[in-house]
């Protein structure tokens, strides 16, 4: 046996525990949601009809409505700090302490998702919270107060940033360490100064990562449900149950019985999260091999 036909078997070896896991908790979940999406209760062909329920149902505009928002802010805030930090932390900081900030940066995302939203509860509440001083200058004396709807996404992207902005700034910063040393010095020979540099090179030049990035973190905030779910159970049920898309499927099939539903919107957000998807890797050309 060939040394390459070794290799290329140890390649299906690494790669068949995950499509495995995948075929099992992906491809047929999803099969199956197509199934239901598209048949009633008694396994009837419907069409568009479980569709066109779902869509006219008066909590459906409202939850796409709050995701959109919290969407918006999440990306514009995630992209703008974990990029520029990342680029701080590269060029603009001693070895030793760039590698301890990463590491604490890092530190949250450690944490399992429903223990930070049950930190972040804690800390919202000008009761107990460490930040009660701050929070009370802001003029929030109570904890209704801080999680009013009209803060909810601000609050729902700040607890997401805090968990998640660390392992992107690390990425980020190792795509800023694959950059060639003399393009940074033939732009420094050129006139470029630290932040010109930045903008005109380094970001450039790990865009595909950027776009990465925002693709998974678009992905991932579609998919919103354990922070207003637990900020629901939290609060004794002032927050709305179908706040985010994800809770309205849930509360569709736990609450209602209507699985048929409850797939029909789960198949929206894959298919709006594809077409977000392809529209970034096609600007980005993230998949461009280059010559």
């Amino acid at each position: 046996m060939t040394r390459s036909l070794r290799g290329g078997q140890a390649g299906y070896f690494f790669v068949a525990g995950y499509v495995v896991l995948l075929v099992a908790f992906g491809i047929v979940p999803t099969a199956y949601a197509f199934y239901l999406a598209f048949t009633n209760d008694r396994g009837q062909f419907t069409g568009l009809n479980q569709f066109v329920k779902v869509i006219g149902d008066y909590r459906f505009a409202p939850a796409f409505a709050h995701v959109a928002v919290y969407l918006v802010l999440w990306l514009v805030l995630l992209l703008i700090l974990t990029v520029g930090i990342a680029v701080v932390l590269r060029g603009r900081m001693r070895p030793g302490l760039s590698a301890t900030l990463r590491f604490l940066y890092y530190v949250p995302g450690a944490l399992a998702g429903v223990a930070s939203v049950l930190v972040w509860l804690f800390m919202l509440d000008p009761s107990v919270s460490p930040a009660s001083g701050l929070l009370r200058a802001l003029g929030f004396d109570t904890f209704s107060q801080v999680i009013a709807p009209e803060n909810l996404p601000l609050v729902f992207v700040l607890i997401a940033f805090w968990t998640g902005a660390g392992g992107w700034i690390v990425v980020m910063y190792g795509a800023l360490n694959n950059i060639p040393d003399e393009i940074l010095e033939a732009a420094r020979i050129d006139g470029a100064g630290p932040w010109k540099s930045a903008l005109f090179v380094q970001i450039p030049m790990i865009s595909r990562w950027i776009a990465y990035m925002a693709i998974l973190a678009f992905a991932g905030g579609t998919q919103l449900f354990v922070e207003p779910q637990m900020l629901q159970t939290a609060s004794l049920g002032r927050l709305d149950p179908a706040w985010s898309p994800n809770q309205l499927a849930y509360v569709l099939a736990f609450r209602y019985g209507d699985f048929n539903g409850a797939a029909a919107v789960s198949l929206i957000l894959l298919v709006l999260g594809l077409l977000c998807a392809g529209l970034l890797v096609r600007r980005s050309g993230l998949f461009k091999v280059d010559a």
